[in-house]
């Protein structure tokens, strides 16, 4: 049975869905899903405080960035130690997760036989379905991995067809980081008009970008989604302080219709596995509640108070 290490919250949760989590013999610091998985060894931690205010961990991230350093550190020698056959990680994100140079910085020094790396670089929803095919092809069974984007696409296309028949489809602003404010991009513009709203901000498929107060001022949007990376819900209420104390903020058209909401980031939205389809309800349990019940409320999202 080929042993895997999984460097990536959502490599693990696909790993898990596809029916690998015997196989599993590590995993990052960040990855908790299915619950299970919390007792396998960690190999990755991060190179600051992952509990700073949001502009602290901003200004870590750019100066490491800036000097050519990684945010996070392997653990090659426990890597080692395990001896992992296949190793699941990602290039997509540099200060999200490791990326596969600091997987291949740890692999520098190995003598005979490597393990085989799979990198993921998801951009859209159809990646992360094509990579559940890679990544079941990796651990020898391929026809797992149509298998589980088939029944993830049917819970997509169920949303879409009903908030498609909706009167109303609101303009909707995600914010991915709350200070300075980033606005969520991806795969994450094609959910908001799934769940059947109208994105601003950000485009399909392009990286989350950067965005100054005076555009979101500007845009002012029907409806405000706070899901910052790496957040849950609790934490991304304690960090909303900065955004709050924008000039016109209680202008903005969300705020004065009470439609901001907040949301678990961490375990929904910015993970590109199989919980994008929870993050699609939970999108359109915010966005429509007349017509989807808030089987997530409370738990996942709340309305900003």
């Amino acid at each position: 049975m080929e042993r895997v290490a999984s460097l990536l919250p959502s490599t693990t949760e696909i790993a898990c869905a596809l029916g690998f989590e015997a196989r599993l013999v590590g995993r990052s610091h960040e990855c908790d899903f299915p619950e299970s998985v919390r007792g396998l060894p960690v190999l990755t931690e991060a190179k600051l405080d992952a509990g700073a205010p949001s502009r602290e961990i901003d200004s870590r991230v750019k100066r490491l960035v800036r000097e050519g350093l990684s945010v996070y550190r392997v653990d090659a020698e426990r890597l080692r130690e395990l001896r992992p056959e296949l190793i699941l990680t990602q290039d997509q994100c540099r200060v999200c997760a490791a990326s596969l140079g600091d997987v291949e910085q740890a692999l520098a020094d190995w003598i005979g036989g490597r393990p085989r790396v799979v990198s993921l670089d998801p951009r859209t929803l159809s990646d992360v379905w094509r990579d559940f095919d890679r990544v079941a092809e990796a651990l020898g069974a391929p026809e797992r991995g149509p298998a589980l984007g088939r029944a993830l696409a049917a819970r997509l296309t169920e949303v879409g067809e009903r908030s498609g028949r909706l009167r109303e489809r609101p303009r909707v602003a995600c914010i991915e980081w709350i200070d300075p404010p980033m606005a969520a991009g991806h795969w994450m513009p094609e959910l908001v008009w799934l769940a059947g709203g109208a994105p601003l901000l950000a485009e399909t498929g392009r990286p989350t970008p950067w965005i100054e107060w005076e555009a979101l001022r500007r845009a002012d949007p029907d409806a405000i989604v706070v899901l910052p990376c790496g957040f849950d819900l609790a934490r991304t209420r304690r960090e909303l302080a900065p955004l709050l104390a924008r000039p016109g903020w209680q202008e903005l058209s969300a705020v004065r219709r009470g439609r901001v909401y907040l949301a678990d980031g961490h375990r929904y939205f910015n993970r590109p596995g199989p919980r994008l389809a929870d993050s699609l309800e939970i999108l359109a349990e915010m966005l429509h509640p007349e017509e989807f019940a808030p089987r997530h409320a409370g738990r996942a999202w709340e309305l900003l108070g």
